[in-house]
């Protein structure tokens, strides 16, 4: 009787031991264990040591001369905010500023970016507003609604 159960064990030659390399000629990958001859690959501790590696030319990024000026260190981000979010969340009467944003859930505390007031949906409440930034539709519907617009110092001398 065989002890083959189809219920409990794979099927004969689902399973197969793994290769082993470099043990001995007669295991079929002794002396180069499957590396070949000489070269890189067939050293150990073999490979080529990064990305863009070029066997020891110098590399293309290396090569290419940096030109140019890129403005990336100094940009600006903002987060924008529209007029119908701030109908939504405050009541008639109150100051938008950062302090206020960050109480109403608009900007985290931590964050350093700058607020933008944007013009889309409109707004019946009267708000001062005080912020970085304000797009010129959001300051005509926010002026039209009785209230005031007032944009940090460091922005109006620009």
């Amino acid at each position: 009787m065989s002890d083959y159960n189809p219920v409990l064990s794979a099927p004969r030659g689902a399973n197969k031991n793994p290769k082993r390399v470099g043990r001995g000629s007669s295991s079929g990958l002794g002396t180069t264990a499957g590396k070949g001859n000489k070269g890189q690959q067939s050293r150990s501790g073999s490979g080529v040591p990064y990305v863009g590696f070029e066997g020891g030319q110098m590399p293309l990024y290396r090569r290419i001369a940096r030109k140019g000026f890129s403005n990336y260190p100094f940009k600006k981000e903002y987060v924008c905010i529209n007029v119908d979010q701030l109908e939504a969340k405050y009541a008639d009467g109150e100051t938008v500023d950062r302090t206020t944003l960050i109480a109403k859930g608009f900007i985290s505390a931590k964050a350093s970016a700058l607020v933008k007031i944007l013009g889309n949906g409109d707004i019946t409440k009267k708000l001062t507003v005080d912020v970085d930034k304000v797009s010129e539709s959001a300051k005509a519907k926010i002026e039209k609604a009785g209230g005031s617009v007032k944009v940090a110092a460091a922005e109006e001398s620009k």
